[in-house]
């Protein structure tokens, strides 16, 4: 191997550097197994902890009590099952709705629709609910759990492949199957829900039409790009590679990612001449020598950092560590580390003013934490920070 020259070692030593000053600021300790965070369009933060229940942080500090506590509908909360997911209407400030995605007591999956209280706005009305949506999952693990409006209006659902290792039912890739998709979904038509006219597979015999795109093993967390309209997927791998997918805000839907046929840009069942050439391959991909579960995030949209504008930023539960990736002109994708930390981050979230944070995951010290630049900082904020 060439030694590395003076330049590339300084290079190094400059991007170690601004990576480092990028940090975390705890707002919030003391949580019971944070999974998600998101905003309802104004200045809270609602923290989703996975038994069953969702808090608020006023901006300030944790409210008390809880907005949404539905734990004896779920039961077991171990490992991958509980409540996994939050998505606030669109039209929230007039009609009220939002949607949770959970396991319940036998373990399938739910997407249910909740109303807030009629005389508190931090308070839900657990008798509001409708359950919109129930998948049956054969194993305990891969239930996905992100919910996400979609700029068009509908809600958008990623469902794991239904668990077990190496996807052993192919459900990923059965289109007559809900495991192992990204679906999306009309709430404000039919009942319980309405499919949207321009899904792919609409009139197609032996197809469910709640599909958007498939070949998923576990979309734990997508995000879209509240600039491009941009549709990120983190897929959760098997033993080998975690990978990155990106949906064009152009697409029809329709896109096949591979799973179980690959996992990241190799072949996995088969283990060659896999790809006949329709299948989507992911963005980015790393190893399990950087981590084990991809966590995915958000392009940072926010006002505060302009060294962080336009990088899609994202984390590894298993290593903690917190990567941010663009693409250059030539549409070549790039990652570099942001952050080395050693919590077990279980999701990012996004406020309403586009700002991130993320949160640990843990039983007896969870936490959230706003992502800091501090080279974008004014010099003398940045000075008051030593």
């Amino acid at each position: 191997m060439r030694p590395l020259s003076t330049l590339a070692i300084l290079a190094l030593l400059s991007t170690a550097a601004a990576a480092q000053q990028v940090e975390l600021q705890q707002i919030a300790s003391g949580l019971n197994r944070p999974v998600a965070i998101t905003h309802a369009g104004d200045n809270r933060l609602f923290i989703v902890l996975q038994g069953g229940t969702i808090v608020i942080h006023d901006g300030t500090s944790l409210l008390p009590g809880t907005f949404l506590d539905i734990t004896s509908l779920i039961g077991d909360s171990s490992n991958e099952k509980g409540l996994l997911g939050l998505a606030f209407h669109p039209r929230y400030a007039e009609n009220g709705f939002f949607f949770v995605n959970y396991t319940d007591t036998n373990g399938n999956t739910v997407v249910a629709r909740y109303a807030v209280s009629a005389g508190n706005p931090n308070r839900a009305d657990p008798a509001s609910a409708r359950v919109i949506l129930r998948i049956n999952q054969p194993f305990a693990n891969h239930n996905g759990g992100q919910l996400q409006f979609g700029p068009d209006g509908y809600l958008y659902i990623g469902m794991g492949d239904g668990g077990s290792g190496g996807d052993p039912g192919n459900r990923a890739q059965n289109l007559n199957e809900l495991l192992g998709k990204m679906l999306r979904i009309d709430v404000d038509s039919g009942s319980p829900y309405a499919i949207p006219p321009s899904n792919p597979f609409v009139g197609r015999a032996g197809v469910r039409p709640e599909i958007w795109a498939y070949g998923l093993r576990n979309p734990w967390r997508f995000s879209f790009d509240r600039a491009t309209s941009e549709l990120y997927i983190a897929d959760v791998g098997q033993g080998e590679r975690e990978e990155i997918n990106l949906q064009p805000a152009t697409s029809i839907g329709g896109e096949n990612y591979g799973w179980r046929l690959m996992e990241g840009q190799q072949c996995f069942n088969p283990p060659t001449n896999c790809n006949n050439g329709t299948l989507i391959l992911p963005i980015l991909d790393y190893g399990h020598d950087e981590g084990c579960s991809v966590t995915g995030g958000y392009v940072y949209r926010g006002a505060r950092y302009p060294r962080l504008q336009g990088l899609y930023i994202y984390s590894d539960y298993c290593t903690g560590t917190i990567w941010g990736t663009s693409r250059n002109e030539a549409g070549a994708w790039s990652s570099r580390v942001l952050l080395d930390t050693s919590h077990q981050i279980s999701t990012f979230g996004e406020d309403a003013a586009g700002e991130l944070y993320v949160a640990r995951h843990s039983a007896t010290s969870g936490a959230v934490f706003r992502i800091v630049d501090r080279l974008s900082l004014p010099p003398k904020r940045r000075a008051a920070r030593h």
